[in-house]
């Protein structure tokens, strides 16, 4: 079932800010109202505001600290993001932050989060990074997230990938791992996602197609 709220977190390089781009436009496809938001004050690297004209030319607005993508660190957020929590007419993506750190800056919105109680927080999981090859190294991620954010996970996205040159069969690979992490968790798989070329070999399973940014072609990475 559909929910009101999306929080999309992980380990640094999980892909986290790709998935939530692309299922912000994947909502406004099917016609619902989208606003995302933009949580991640440690990474100014890839940035949600990296996709700034792609969110605006489908009318979903992205609000994000005022100093993204900018040479100056001001770890602060706009006061529009409790906007996202507190108003219920649309449907709220927001990327938090990687790792435990980036998760600190969930707090302030947990008491509107948990009192709605229509969210998701769903784990990104990258079975090819260094700190995440493994189930039991997912789960460590998993708590230090939820510790520090004070939400705890009710979904898993697999989005393994070694990078513009991922395969079928890489994505394939990394099964195991997903049902390990799931048994060990509890928790759900909401969908797999992969690059939009690849999305064939897919058929029939819950899948999210991915356009990848410029930014993470040229780099090889997903955000």
């Amino acid at each position: 079932m559909m929910k009101r709220v999306y929080l999309f977190a992980g380990h640094y390089g999980s892909g986290k800010t790709n998935i939530a781009v692309n299922f912000a436009l994947k909502l406004h496809r099917e016609g619902k109202a989208v606003k995302i938001a933009d949580l991640d004050v440690v990474n100014p690297y890839f940035r949600t505001k990296d996709s700034a004209e792609d969110l605006a030319a489908a009318g979903i607005e992205l609000i994000s600290p005022a100093y993204a993508n900018s040479n100056v660190d001001l770890p602060a957020l706009p006061q529009e993001i409790y906007g996202l929590v507190q108003n219920r007419d649309f449907c709220a993506i927001m990327d938090i932050g990687g790792d435990e750190r980036g998760a600190l800056a969930l707090g302030r919105y947990r008491p509107y989060i948990l009192e709605e109680n229509n969210y998701e927080m769903v784990f990104v999981a990258n079975f090819f990074r260094p700190l995440t090859r493994t189930a039991e190294e997912a789960v460590e991620v998993m708590r230090e997230i939820e510790q520090a954010g004070g939400i705890p996970f009710s979904a898993i996205v697999n989005n393994s990938n070694l990078g513009a040159e991922t395969t079928a069969a890489d994505v394939r690979a990394t099964a195991a791992q997903v049902q390990k992490l799931r048994e060990l968790t509890g928790l759900p798989l909401l969908f797999t996602s992969v690059k939009a070329d690849l999305a064939e070999a897919f058929a029939g399973e819950s899948v999210l197609p991915l356009q990848l940014q410029k930014k993470i072609i040229d780099e090889g990475d997903f955000a």
